[in-house]
């Protein structure tokens, strides 16, 4: 196969990808079903920015957060934050969802602007399902590493981190 065949196929894997990854509002259904959402704009104080911090273990890379609140029946099911931040040289939006219970719901990519090899895989997100924030919540832990993806894997570990600290921050 010559190089520009190549490029090609090289362009339109990475485009299926793209096209695979499901919009906002599929993520959010994905995760609540048979919910309604609520969009409420999030401006941490400077405490609830420290308390978020100590609960993740990082940074919070901003002041601004939206959260999704899916509701059912008059009932608040949990709550969804996206978190856009840098993988290695591009970024990435996960969906972070968290359930009434303060355990992660689902982690979905809904934005993906690495080479498709460095993607996570259903499977791989499926291992974050049901955790909690707490010291298990680490690769080589709960967390199986991604092979070939460190960098992936460790920025939605952290995304996922971050999402469950703000959950607690507002609504623990």
């Amino acid at each position: 196969m010559n190089s520009e065949l190549k490029a090609l196929a090289l362009f339109l894997s990475g485009a299926a990808l793209v096209q695979a990854l499901p919009a906002q509002h599929e993520a959010l259904t994905l995760a609540f079903p048979e919910c309604t959402f609520v969009r409420k704009d999030c401006y941490p104080t400077p405490a609830q920015a420290a308390q978020a911090e100590a609960l993740a273990g990082g940074k919070l890379p901003g002041l601004w957060y939206v959260a999704y609140e899916a509701w059912k029946d008059g009932k608040l099911q949990g709550v969804a934050f996206f978190d856009t931040h840098r993988v290695r040289t591009e970024n990435e939006t996960a969906m972070v969802a968290v359930g009434q219970d303060g355990r992660l719901r689902r982690v979905e990519v809904v934005a993906f602007r690495e080479p498709p090899d460095y993607a996570p895989k259903a499977a791989w997100l499926g291992q974050f399902q049901g955790r909690a924030l707490d010291g298990e919540l680490t690769l080589k832990r709960a967390i199986r590493p991604l092979s070939g993806a460190t960098l992936t894997a460790n920025a939605l570990l952290d995304a996922s981190r971050r999402g469950l600290a703000l959950w607690k921050v507002y609504y623990g």
